[in-house]
Parts: C-alpha cells; sequence; structure tokens
C-alpha cells in the first residue's frame, strides 16, 4: 500500500470520526448531515496538472521557512536553582533514558525520533510520524 493510500485512507477515517461524533447530536442535525455526507474523490496532486498559476501558489508555500526542533525533555526549576546552574550542573528531565525525541515542527509535534551520527554530525531518524487524524485532533 502506498504513503498516498494512507493518507486516503487517514482521511477517510478522520472524516468518518467526525460524522459518529456529529451523530451525537440532536436528531433533526444528525439527519440533515447524513444526507449530504459523501466521500470526495481527490485528484493526485504533481506538477503536469498545474496550471502556471496554481506552480507560482505552490512554490510559494513551498519556500516558507518553518522551525524544525528536536526535544530530549523537559523541566521545570525555580529561578533560584536556575542561578545555580554552572558548568557540570545536571538539570534532571521528566523523560527516562532510551525515550524517543519529540520532533517538532514550529511547536507542533509532527513525529518521535532516535538519535544518529552520520559523518560526525548529529541527527535524527524518526521512528514514528504522528497520523493527520491526531495532529487534527490536537488543533481543535
Amino acid at each position: 500500500m502506498s504513503n498516498k493510500d494512507n493518507e486516503m485512507d487517514d482521511w477517510e477515517a478522520a472524516m468518518a470520526e467526525q460524522a459518529a461524533s456529529e451523530e451525537g447530536e440532536s436528531e433533526d442535525n444528525a439527519d440533515k448531515q447524513s444526507e449530504g455526507v459523501r466521500t470526495a474523490e481527490l485528484e493526485e496532486l504533481n506538477a503536469e496538472s498545474l496550471d502556471d498559476g496554481d506552480k507560482r501558489k505552490l512554490d510559494a508555500i513551498l519556500d516558507i521557512p518553518v522551525t524544525i526542533s528536536m526535544e530530549v525533555g523537559r523541566s521545570q526549576i525555580s529561578i533560584r536553582n536556575l542561578l545555580q546552574l554552572n558548568q557540570g550542573s545536571v538539570v534532571e528531565l521528566e523523560r527516562v533514558a532510551g525515550e524517543p525525541l519529540d520532533v517538532l515542527v514550529n511547536g507542533t509535534l509532527i513525529a518521535h525520533g532516535e538519535v544518529v551520527v552520520v559523518n560526525d554530525k548529529f541527527g535524527i531518524r524518526l521512528t514514528d510520524v504522528i497520523s493527520q487524524i491526531e495532529r487534527i485532533r490536537k488543533l481543535r
């Protein structure tokens, strides 16, 4: 199964979940919504299917910079203890050793990963990408 098939399955699952949650609303609203609900058929997005105007719009979006960060863990300490930190001090984090790192894009969790070293540089190998459904839930 391709990645695009997985994405469609995720979207279909999200739509089904949304429809199920809306069924819990009043009986009249549920009847009206279920009559007009159907799965949308979407075309695959590729460069050949876009006209010049759409390509320029897509290029503008692709050039927007985002901040990606890897979070090993967090800790809350008082300012008094913060000011007492010096070289060699150890700050205990809430994470257990060996637990995956969080990968954040503009502060939003998108994946978990592990630290790797490639050509004497640190990197991160993504081990678990957060599904689109979970990211949508976190937006609400």
